[in-house]
């Protein structure tokens, strides 16, 4: 049975924003196994259940709704912003730290990209970059969590790499030290259950190395048992895919944003911070790959048919 709000009245705890979210998921995972008291800030309370079962406490509503919010923040003692890229992202979290504030909340803790910065040609990243200047400004204890790309993006070519043995993407030679979510819910846990910090801080996790494409499908490869071929394609021919796919045509243009700056390096930055942080090497692609590569496998093919 799920805890009510009530019963944690004056008892500090973490509150996940985006809980039910892939990365809001590890982080709510990763602090139930710090033995934390921990409530989760969803719009489905069946979709949290199925997830956590009765670990966690359930606080419903949306960032949208200022009394939903402010039920949800009753009793925190930190607070952990994830959640989707959306456009209204901006004004869902800066919204969320003033009530944050106003509630007495002591410490926030922000998932952003490593790549946040105001005037990104991404549109997510600018986002990002916003909304930790909005925090910073805030005056609470602030920590912000600067994630290099996940791992889990390659799933998107998993149907590409089933139904062909070909991984593509626009990505050329990119290096890209690519992180596991596990790693970077846990390195998120990491810092919101410390008592070692009063902000602002930062931190930026990574995988253990920068990878390329072409390496990815070898990694794939072996974990396959089939040979799997990295394929350049070019930018227009990328985004008229992902259209023909039914992603909206700006969010596919963002997508193709991504890869040119992916491209340029923004991402080849490697760092220690996840064994630092959690006292254990994150996971390679090659970890990555084995785990999921029944969706890779000709089997996942045949079954979409």
């Amino acid at each position: 049975m799920y805890y009510s709000l009530s019963e944690h009245q004056g008892m500090a705890m973490d509150v996940v924003t985006g809980a039910t979210g892939q990365a809001g998921s590890e982080i709510v995972r990763a602090l139930v196994g710090r033995g934390r008291e921990v409530r989760a800030f969803v719009r489905d309370p069946e979709k949290a259940r199925r997830r956590f079962g009765d670990a966690v406490e359930p606080a419903i509503g949306d960032f949208a709704d200022s009394a939903a919010v402010r039920a949800a923040l009753q009793g925190a003692e930190t607070v952990v912003l994830s959640g989707p890229d959306d456009p209204r992202r901006v004004g869902w979290e800066t919204k969320l730290v003033d009530v944050a504030v106003e509630s007495g909340v002591r410490r926030i803790v922000k998932l952003s990209s490593i790549v946040a910065e105001v005037g990104s040609p991404v549109a997510f990243w600018e986002w990002h970059a916003r909304i930790e200047a909005h925090l910073l400004r805030s005056g609470v204890s602030a920590a912000i969590v600067r994630s290099a790309p996940y791992m889990s993006n390659v799933l998107l070519g998993a149907e590409g790499v089933a139904a062909e043995g070909r991984l593509y993407a626009p990505a050329g030679s990119a290096r890209i030290a690519m992180i596991d979510p596990t790693d970077v819910g846990a390195s998120v846990a990491a810092v919101a259950a410390s008592s070692g910090w009063d902000g602002p801080i930062s931190h930026v996790v990574t995988g253990p190395e920068a990878i390329t494409y072409t390496k990815m499908a070898a990694t794939l490869s072996a974990a396959t048992g089939r040979e799997v071929e990295y394929v350049e394609i070019p930018d227009a021919a990328a985004e008229q895919a992902m259209v023909r796919a039914g992603l909206p045509d700006p969010a596919a243009e963002q997508v193709v944003n991504v890869f040119k700056m992916l491209r340029r390096g923004v991402a080849e930055q490697v760092t220690t911070t996840v064994e630092s942080l959690t006292g254990r090497r994150p996971r390679d692609f090659a970890a990555f790959a084995h785990q999921h590569a029944n969706l890779f496998a000709p089997a996942a093919a045949a079954a979409a048919r």
